[in-house]
């Protein structure tokens, strides 16, 4: 989950570089470091710093001229964030840089035989050992960097992203990857290397796909692409979608807030001629109709909204569904068969804990269409099927937009399901498919509405505790509610149940605790049980914020959304949440867009 970047080409390296980094800085922001090449055969220069991005370029006053570097942005694992732990790493020469993303798992055995050898170690990081073996794996080829990465990769155990520079070769990069992202962004005259796309984006919109244990040889003008075997691969081409503009603020005081206000737009495009049925060629691979269950797997966010997912297919196409958290899935060695349906849900589509999930069902057999934001990530690569949601970039660590196309995903598909296994007759079709269609305006409308509600949780900044409740659909969009609420304000917060309370989470319950209550539709059945749940909590001293389409009598503050069909609800509900969340972290002074301890994409298991 740390931030790689890489740039050789005719602009001084230092530029596309930072940018990069700036860009990523999203993946880890625990320490930043770049490394350069300036003179041929003259130790490298190289810049670290412990802390965000800002610690570095405060250093930067005088740069060498450079047309090579790379640069990494931490999320620390192994070694705390100091700016020894800091990358890149150097070989004991200084003429050899590396950067890492992904955890080395026999790092340990390889520090002890390197330390035999000889080699002196700075720092506690699993990724000095790598840099140490791969400058004995260079001289044992005569100098080539790529022939000694391909060695030292089969070495390796874990998951992994390398970018390597040595000063006897300036303009050359090589990198390596396994579990872990890589991207070549294609120039004139220039070529790219980074975790994301985004790093490159204002540069150039061709990209190349790498895959699972490959490696990169590239310079300004050249790219070639290996197995570990040496074998030259060809080159998957493909464009970037969305452009510079996307990634960037765009006049909001935070990325998070401009990711919010952009939800009706990423709505829309997620749904673009696919609420009549999804296009044969995303489903060939798939027949419906053999299916016998559905097990959904994702992690954090998305496990939520697997979770609404889970309601939706189970009604419109007549199937049982499991929701897996993925860190979970396969260590308890599930039942599994050709007739499983899998669907692995993640933005970045690099999500460790998700793809070995994905992995242990394909090798039982199942089938696998999965749900990205992230066009040639591993998990759409290693799927049968795949459903690209159009969010864009999501910038903010904590999800937003990402989490709503994410919902609509699952309704296209539980359309689809149904109509496939003739659950669903054309008419019904047609009015979910109506309703649907509907939700980008109705989330335009949540939005224009909640500027009272931002003044609103500036009241509870004092608060240490909320709850959410919510029932049916609106149970996983608590759970959402609270997870953001945990990731910006550092606050305790639970979403429960609502018919679950008395059976213990009513006890955390204290005169003047805030209550979040997530009404289902007026004359709907669990209407009225959730009222009866929001009264036995303000019986005992809870204030209450209800969430809804009507008002509720006894809710201190209303919080209105329009009507719509019962499953869809989270798409509107969750919105004022995610609100509330933002607010709460201003108003208690935390980083909104770079919460403490976190980072955007999680992709070591």
């Amino acid at each position: 989950m740390c931030g790689i970047v890489g740039y050789t080409g005719k602009e001084s390296a230092l530029s596309p570089v930072l940018e990069g980094l700036r860009r990523l800085e999203y993946r880890g922001y625990d320490s930043a470091g770049i490394a350069l090449t300036v003179t041929q055969g003259a130790p490298l220069w190289v810049a670290k710093r412990a802390g965000k991005l800002g610690n570095l370029e405060s250093t930067l006053d005088v740069v060498p001229e450079s047309h090579s570097g790379i640069g990494h942005t931490r999320w620390a694992t192994h070694g705390g964030p100091t700016d020894s732990n800091a990358h890149p790493h150097l070989d004991n020469e200084g003429k050899l840089a590396l950067i890492h993303n992904g955890i080395i798992e026999n790092y340990v055995e390889l520090r002890a035989k390197l330390e035999a050898r000889g080699h002196t170690f700075i720092s506690e990081t699993d990724t000095e050992s790598v840099v140490h073996l791969l400058s004995d794996a260079r001289k044992a080829h005569a100098g080539d960097l790529a022939a000694a990465m391909r060695e030292v990769c089969k070495e390796l155990r874990g998951s992994f992203t390398l970018l390597a520079i040595h000063s006897d070769e300036p303009g050359r990069i090589v990198g390596a990857r396994r579990n872990s992202p890589l991207v070549v962004g294609v120039g004139d005259g220039e070529n790219f290397l980074a975790s994301d796309v985004s790093a490159f984006i204002s540069h150039t919109k061709r990209a190349l796909e790498l895959g699972q244990n490959e490696v990169v040889d590239m310079n300004a003008s050249a790219i070639i692409i290996t197995d570990l075997d040496g074998n030259v691969l060809p080159h998957k081409e493909y464009e970037i979608s969305w452009d510079a503009a996307a990634a960037e603020r765009g006049g909001y005081d935070h990325f998070m807030l401009k990711e919010i206000y952009e939800q009706p737009k990423a709505v829309a495009d997620t749904l673009i001629g696919r609420t009549e049925g999804l296009d044969p060629e995303i489903t060939a691979g798939i027949d419906f109709n053999a299916i016998d269950k559905v097990v959904i797997i994702a992690c954090g966010t998305a496990f939520h909204a697997g979770l609404v997912g889970k309601y939706a297919i189970e009604k419109w196409a007549d199937i049982s569904v499991d929701v897996e958290l993925a860190s979970e899935y396969r260590y308890r060695e599930p039942n599994v068969t050709s007739k499983t349906l899998v669907i692995p849900i993640s933005q970045s589509g690099e999500t460790m804990d998700t793809l070995m999930a994905l992995r242990y069902a394909k090798e039982h057999g199942a089938k696998i269409f999965s749900v990205c934001n992230t066009n040639g990530s591993t998990i759409p690569r290693e799927s049968d099927a795949v459903l690209y949601t159009h969010a864009g970039p999501e910038i903010a660590v904590a999800s937003t937009k990402a989490f709503l196309t994410q919902l609509i995903a699952m309704y296209l598909i539980a359309l689809h399901m149904g109509t496939e296994r003739k659950k669903l007759s054309a008419s019904e079709h047609a009015l979910l498919a109506d309703e649907i269609s509907s939700l980008p305006s109705k989330v335009e409308q949540v939005l224009e509405t909640v500027e009272p509600l931002r003044e609103l949780t500036r009241k509870f900044k004092d608060a240490t505790s909320m709850l959410f409740l919510g029932r049916h659909v609106g149970f996983p969009a608590a759970l959402e509610g609270a997870l953001k609420l945990k990731e910006l304000a550092y606050m305790h917060a639970e979403g429960f149940a609502g018919g679950e309370l008395k059976h213990g989470p009513i006890a955390l319950i204290d005169q003047g605790t805030p209550v979040i209550a997530i009404m289902p539709s007026v004359g709907s059945l669990l209407h009225e049980k959730m009222a009866s749940n929001v009264q036995e909590v303000k019986a005992r001293g809870a204030i209450i914020i209800a969430i809804g389409d009507a008002d509720l009598a006894s809710a201190d503050y209303k919080v209105r959304i329009p009507s719509t069909h019962e499953f869809l609800s989270p798409v509107l509900s969750v919105v004022p949440l995610q609100v509330i969340a933002y607010e709460m972290a201003i108003a208690r002074g935390n980083d909104v867009d770079q919460p403490r301890n976190l980072a955007k994409s999680v992709t070591v298991e």
